[in-house]
């Protein structure tokens, strides 16, 4: 089955390229993995605090993801798998990406200005034509309807 790998956190722009996701996979008969990152965080002299810390990024990642998989079920009839991770997010991706076979294309969404985001930058960069699978780029900018037009 076609997957499209979407990462997500709590940018407009994120959630246009979610909604992309969502519906090339009701067309396609595909589905979508949400994806949400926890970068590490930085050390903390005291364990409980950086244990605190770590906890409340994952809540946030978890309620930003299951908030998307609800929208993406009642829009598109798209069931979402849900993944949340932590690390550096282009190592997380990249393990995602070689360990499954099944994603057609890692969707990302780049805001309607300014520069591109790191895993935009990194993923079109020297080492994009050594993907497994396409990478979509998402435009901030476009509008609900736009991404229904063009999906």
């Amino acid at each position: 089955m076609r997957t499209y790998l979407a990462v997500v956190d709590d940018t407009p722009e994120a959630e246009i390229a979610l909604r992309f996701a969502a519906r090339r996979a009701a067309k396609t008969g595909g589905t979508v993995l949400v994806l949400a990152l926890i970068e590490p965080a930085e050390f903390v002299a005291w364990g409980g605090v950086q244990a605190t810390m770590e906890e409340e990024a994952r809540q946030r990642a978890e309620g930003l993801v299951a908030s998307a998989s609800g929208t993406l079920l009642e829009e598109a009839g798209v069931r979402p798998s849900i993944l949340v991770r932590q690390g550096e997010p282009v190592q997380v991706i990249r393990e995602l990406l070689a360990d499954n076979d099944a994603i057609a294309a890692l969707v990302l969404s780049a805001a309607a200005s300014g520069a591109p985001g790191p895993l935009v930058s990194y993923f079109t960069g020297a080492d994009a034509g050594k993907l497994p699978c396409p990478v979509m780029i998402i435009p901030g900018s476009l509008t609900r309807e736009a991404v229904d037009r063009l999906s």
